[in-house]
Formats: structure tokens, C-alpha cells, sequence
């Protein structure tokens, strides 16, 4: 059973995938499919920004709210929402702009694997053979919204135009390259000109900071100062009757290097282990045919109070993912390990460059599971 300190996933009211259904409904552009109402209402407007910052955490900007003088002022009107299961970005972008939950659009983490094969695919830099109309799909909350008449924009950085992952999350709007911060916000300001209208704007550069190094730093400090900056700098140059949104994907913990485990040093993890995919705070394990009980006990005693380990149907039964299609089963791990604490799992040989991040996240920690919903 899952942890009473973790934080499960509040599907169908106050996560990410409840995000654009709202916005449809203060635009009143209600989405077919979707309920008419939910725990997540947003005051009417003809337009919206939502702008979403990847790896701030609730917990984070609460911690570091001097440095964030803009957006902690809106936490005192706003609120919180939570990421879905795992907390990652290409799960939680995909959740975003579908509106569906990991068990039915299929991005079910960093990497997980291809049904039928004995590989991974990474969600966030693709395959070139896997193909993310068919890995994901269903239409798009984004590409519904518009099928109403509305104006979608997606503003992000040129490189990601047409990506697989873009094309997985975000299909069915228009997209705008804009590399630089001074881009961005022309363009986003010129895409909420539309009415009724929603832009999607991401910054990845405080997650990427994060990573390198850890969020106690004083680089990941001041990269939060310039993103609240810009986020300020955004709602003043937008009109008045366009809503600002400020939200993120997942938090983010520093790893404490004496709490990592290594399966490349401790070799016996391995056993009964086809693939060794998720990331680092929360590894899908594939194991090999009659070797799931054998693998998630072995995993229980070596993890002990460091992790949570679940079967697929366990986690699945807990409300992890939502229900799983039947195409997306076999990409979620056959044994799920959760991190608590500050704790990681690596392959410190094949997997060296993870196993060198300060700052990780993909379990359900409140420090990663909830993240802002900020409203100006």
C-alpha cells in the first residue's frame, strides 16, 4: 500500500490533467468529454496565459518566497494542484495538454518500455521508429479547444517544435519558437490578443538548474529570482482582461548521495530484472516472466524505510496512474520504486550522467507531488 506520507494524485478535481478543462470552462468553451464542473473552477476571462515554470514546487517557492516576491504574492490567493504519477515532465506535460490522465494518454515517465521489446523510450528526446500519434492517441485537450473556435497557441523553444513529445502533449495548436525570455513574452503577449484564447507558455531553465545544481543553491536561487521576473514583467505587458496562470510540472528534492543505491555495485538488484527504466526517484523495474514477486521482495529489503515498492496492480489500485488502458499496461513498470527521503536508485555505470544530478524528482513527495496554481 502506498505510504501515508506520500501524496496521491488528485485526479478529477486539483491535478494538471484539470487544468485546460477549466480554463475551457472560464472561457465558456466547455470541452466535450469533460465534466461541466470540477474542483478546479477559474474565474472567467476571454483570454488566458498559463505560464508554466518546469520544477517549481509548491514546497520550493513557499521556502524560497524572498526571492520570489511576484509569485509569492499570488500564493496567498491561489493554491495548489498536484502533478500525476510519476512527477516528470514528459508525464506531466502530456497530462497538461491532453487533459487525460498517465493511465490513458501513455506517457508514463522519463523512460518506460516499448510494449513488445526489450528497449526504453525516452519521452523527452523520442524515437525516431516510435510514433507519438500512436504512442498517444487521443485528441488533445489543446486541439479540442480549438475545434471550439478558440485561439491555442504553444509558445517554447524552437528546438522543441514538431518533437515527439510536443507532438504527443500539445498537438492541434499553433506553435511559436521563441528561444529568448524577451521572445517569449512578445510572443505570448501577441498570441492572448485572440479572443477567446489560450497560450501556453514553458521555461525549462529553473529544472535544468535544479538538476546541476541542487535547489539549496545559490545558482537555482537566482534563476528563481529571474523567473519571477519574468513572470512579472509578463503580466504587466499583458492586457488586463487576460488571466495569468503560473503553475509547474513537479518539484524537486536534492538526492543525498550516502542514501544512493547503485544496481551496477549492488549486482543482485538486477536479478530477475529485464529493464531497469523510470528515473532515479522512481524506478520501473521489467521483470523477466514468473520473476515479479521474487523482484518486489528482494527490492522491499533492500530499500527498506527508503522507498516504497509496488506492483504495477498495487500501484494501479492505489490511484497512481488512473485506470490503465490495456496498450498502456505493458509500459508501466511490472515493480514500481518510489523514493522517500532524499533517496535514489541509479545505474551509476550506464546511467553516469543521472547518477551525478543534485537535484531529482518523480516520486510522491509533497516537495515533489504539489506544485503552484497561481492566479493574477
Amino acid at each position: 500500500m502506498t505510504d501515508a506520507r506520500f501524496r496521491l494524485p488528485a485526479y478529477g478535481s486539483r491535478s494538471l490533467s484539470d487544468v485546460v478543462p477549466a480554463v475551457a470552462r472560464a472561457l465558456g468553451t466547455p470541452l466535450d468529454g469533460f465534466p461541466a464542473a470540477g474542483g478546479l473552477e477559474l474565474e472567467a476571462a476571454p483570454a488566458f496565459v498559463v505560464f508554466l515554470v518546469d520544477g517549481l514546487g509548491l514546497r520550493l517557492l513557499q521556502e524560497h518566497a524572498d526571492v520570489a516576491p511576484y509569485l509569492a504574492s499570488l500564493t496567498r490567493q491561489g493554491g495548489s494542484l498536484t502533478a500525476g504519477v510519476p512527477t516528470t515532465t514528459a508525464t506531466s506535460l502530456t497530462s497538461l495538454g491532453t487533459g487525460l490522465l498517465p493511465g490513458a494518454h501513455g506517457v508514463v515517465g522519463y523512460t518506460s518500455r516499448v510494449p513488445g521489446t526489450n528497449r526504453l523510450l525516452n519521452a523527452l528526446t523520442w524515437d525516431a521508429d516510435v510514433d507519438p500519434r500512436e504512442w498517444q492517441p487521443h485528441p488533445t485537450a489543446f486541439a479540442r479547444l480549438r475545434a471550439t473556435g478558440c485561439d491555442v497557441t504553444v509558445v517554447n523553444k524552437r528546438e522543441f517544435e514538431g518533437s515527439g513529445l510536443t507532438t504527443a502533449a500539445h498537438r492541434g495548436a499553433d506553435f511559436v519558437g521563441a528561444d529568448r525570455t524577451g521572445e517569449r513574452i512578445a510572443a505570448a503577449v501577441a498570441a492572448a490578443s485572440g479572443r477567446p484564447s489560450l497560450t501556453y507558455l514553458y521555461d525549462s531553465d529553473l529544472d535544468w538548474t535544479g538538476h546541476k545544481h541542487g535547489v539549496d543553491s545559490h545558482h537555482w536561487q537566482a534563476q528563481l529570482a529571474m523567473i519571477d521576473a519574468q513572470a512579472e514583467q509578463l503580466r504587466e505587458e499583458l492586457p488586463s482582461h487576460v488571466r495569468l496562470v503560473v503553475l509547474a510540472d513537479h518539484g524537486m528534492v536534492d538526492a543525498d548521495p550516502a542514501s544512493q543505491v547503485d544496481v551496477d555495485v549492488r549486482t543482485e538488484l538486477r536479478d530477475g530484472v529485464a529493464l531497469f527504466g523510470g528515473e532515479a526517484r522512481f524506478r520501473q523495474l521489467y521483470c523477466r516472466a514468473g520473476a515479479v514477486a521474487d523482484v518486489a521482495a528482494g527490492w522491499r529489503e533492500a530499500m527498506g524505510s527508503d522507498a516504497v515498492v509496488l506492483t504495477r496492480d498495487e500501484a494501479v489500485a492505489d490511484g497512481w496512474f488512473g485506470p490503465l488502458e490495456p496498450g498502456v499496461a505493458p509500459r508501466v513498470g511490472d515493480v514500481l520504486v518510489a523514493c522517500r527521503g532524499r533517496a535514489s536508485v541509479v545505474a551509476g555505470v550506464e546511467g553516469a550522467y543521472e547518477a551525478q544530478l543534485v537535484g531529482m524528482h518523480g516520486s510522491l513527495t509533497d516537495e515533489e507531488m504539489l506544485v503552484p496554481l497561481l492566479v493574477d
